[in-house]
């Protein structure tokens, strides 16, 4: 099951180890170049090809995916074999039915990737524990065809702290512990790398554009924090000192309908050609400027919620308008050559193509999924012609599209999308998760899925729900492997939304409790989102600012290359129909309730005591995001 009502708005590297099999060359999954190596006598004609790569490895523990292609008839189901040296033991693996027995393993199809076509790929990937030497697997089987070749020379695997993949299984580890880690998992460092990626740091398109680059500040989004710090000196200095720092960090300027591409003609949201010459006189001389833009106001939009309902209505004739009155103008204006030096980040339709995954049984949505395909092909068509606009697309967030039911799903609907495009995948520069909503980066206490108390992993509390996946960083280092597994380069880079997913103050558990005996209270004592329900996403009381923006916060060769504000801190997710006003959303009312598809209702968790509308300046809101900042401000 998945999230049906996701957050509304209103207003992606490690350098592996990898083995070569059956003569083909070897993309290294997690880096930022390709390496290249080819076996000089292995067959050239053989039935099945696999490519082994470390996704990560701390030196006790390790992730690896297997790249299998088909390259003889198609299959219908596949199995896949390999033996490991040393004594690396499985802990939990996706894509496939994972088993090990003795230094075996073994990976059966899904039931969602069984079918493989004649030239198909599918990368089943898992997590291991081990001790001393992490070699490499040798020989390869799917199906009983064999696919061989050697070893190409070692590359040290990267072993900067991160938490490891929590991954999805359908049953739980087959080696589970039985009794809680007393230590939290290494908080990933904040501190920016000053490592540039390839072709980083100017200069043509190159693979990551936040590399070497200074940030768009936008004066509007500064003069609202400048507001409101002003209106807080008095009362509160202490909070307004640190509100004042807001307008320090970059945030996106969201086009969110066809008014804000000339502007909206108030005092606060200028048009793009505006922000753009803002952009110029902020960069500079021999310095490349990052610039976030937000392309968001497909035919239909926001079908699964009433927050932000689009203009645009989900026909033939509003995709034309939506092509015609809102892209071309943009496309336009980011082509005029004199913003040739800004690198501008196109963050692609939030909430659009997760919904055609997940909500067809929504008539609107299925209405609708059509022209958002064709109006997000349409997009990336437009934008990827200009030389300097990298786009990124929306993946929604882990809570959404975490079951496995969903990812491989979600997964191969970016690749539909993207194969049709002029360029194909070359159109998509990377993705972003956790778009405007609240789910934190990194669950410090909670870094095992399924880990066992009480006897049940701790994914199956009914905060969960069976989605393996707890927070975003461990959700993009799964996409990314279902996203290159469709036929993705290597390449792509994943950004995170950190504006609003900090869940700091008073409420966030310092230290690990290890006391609770069920999984609910051991989730409920060990969590750091504090949302009773992770499906609330509408103005979230208790909510805080993330990690600030960042540049590769785990280092050059994660596939995590940046964290950014998307959402602007302060601006509202939406209001509700009252007395005064009938349009809104109810999942913004704080007197409503929200339901996960179990019979489960829980509350909104949307701040008590106000109705403010979607883009607007939310005071109250605003002050307990900064108060609540992790890290503080």
């Amino acid at each position: 099951m998945g999230q049906s009502s996701p957050s509304a708005t209103g207003r992606a590297r490690r350098l592996t180890s990898a083995f070569v099999a059956a003569g083909v060359t070897l993309g290294v999954a997690g880096g930022l170049a390709a390496l290249t190596t080819t076996s000089s006598n292995a067959a050239t004609a053989a039935g099945c090809t696999a490519v082994y790569s470390t996704t990560w490895d701390s030196g006790s523990g390790f992730g690896a995916q297997v790249v299998i292609t088909d390259n003889g008839p198609a299959w219908t189901n596949w199995t896949l074999s390999y033996s490991y040296a040393g004594n690396q033991t499985l802990q939990n693996g996706w894509n496939g039915t994972w088993n090990q027995s003795g230094k075996t393993v073994t990976v059966t199809n899904a039931s969602y990737n069984g079918a493989v076509a004649s030239g198909g790929t599918v990368t089943p990937a898992g997590n291991f524990g081990y001790s001393g030497t992490n070699a490499a697997p040798t020989s390869f089987s799917v199906n009983g065809m064999t696919c061989s070749g050697t070893t190409p020379p070692p590359t040290t695997p990267t072993t900067t702290p991160s938490t490891p993949s929590t991954t999805p299984t359908t049953t739980p580890s087959t080696t589970p512990s039985t009794t809680p880690s007393t230590t939290p998992s290494t908080t990933p460092s904040t501190t920016p790398s000053t490592t540039p990626s390839t072709g980083g740091g100017g200069g043509g398109h190159v693979a990551n554009p936040f590399v070497g680059a200074s940030q768009y500040l936008s004066p509007d989004y500064a003069g609202e924090v400048n507001a409101q710090a002003a209106a807080d000196q008095s009362s509160n200095p202490a909070l307004a000192a640190s509100e004042s720092k807001m307008a320090g960090y970059a945030t996106a300027v969201w086009m969110d309908r066809i008014a804000a591409i000339t502007g909206t003609g108030d005092s606060v949201h200028h048009g793009l050609q505006w922000h753009l010459d803002q952009a110029l006189s902020q960069q500079k001389a021999g310095t490349p400027i990052t610039f976030e833009v937000v392309i968001y106001d497909l035919p239909g939009r926001d079908c699964a919620a009433l927050a932000s309902n689009g203009e645009i209505p989900a026909t033939a004739a509003g995709l034309t308008e939506y092509e015609s009155q809102y892209i071309d103008p943009i496309s336009a204006i980011l082509a005029d050559p004199k913003y040739s030096g800004i690198r501008i980040v196109a963050i692609v339709e939030p909430d659009s193509l997760p919904n055609a995954v997940t909500n067809q049984s929504k008539s609107a949505c299925a209405t609708a999924t059509p022209f958002y395909e064709s109006g997000v092909e349409y997009a990336l068509n437009k934008l990827h012609a200009i030389s300097n606009v990298y786009n990124y697309v929306d993946i929604a967030h882990s809570a959404w599209l975490g079951w496995s039911s969903n990812m491989g799903p979600a997964a191969q609907e970016f690749a539909k999308v993207a194969r049709a495009t002029t360029a194909g995948f070359a159109s998509v520069d990377g993705f972003i998760s956790n778009t405007a909503n609240y789910t934190p980066t990194t669950e410090p206490f909670l870094p095992n899925s399924t880990l066992q108390v009480g006897g049940n992993p701790l994914d199956s509390a009914k905060f969960y729900q069976y989605n393996p996946y707890f927070d975003e960083y461990d959700y993009d280092q799964a996409m990314y492997s279902q996203l290159v597994g469709q036929g993705f380069s290597a390449n792509i880079g994943m950004l995170i939304d950190t504006s609003r997913n900090g869940w700091g103050g008073p409420n966030r558990p310092t230290a690990l409790n290890s006391s609770p005996t069920t999984v609910d209270t051991y989730v409920a004592a060990n969590k750091v989102d504090q949302r009773s329900f992770r499906g609330d996403w509408c103005n979230q009381n208790g909510a805080g600012v993330g990690s600030r923006p960042t540049v590769q916060p785990y280092g050059a060769s994660n596939h995590i290359i940046a964290y950014v504000w998307i959402k602007p801190p302060g601006e509202s997710d939406g209001d509700y129909p009252s007395a005064s006003h009938s349009h809104g959303d109810p999942h913004c009312d704080p007197a409503g309730t929200n339901t996960d598809g179990n019979g489960g209702t829980y509350s909104t968790g949307s701040i008590p005591g106000y109705d403010v509308p979607a883009g607007q300046w939310f005071a109250a809101e605003f002050q307990q995001e900064v108060e609540n900042a992790y890290p503080a401000m």
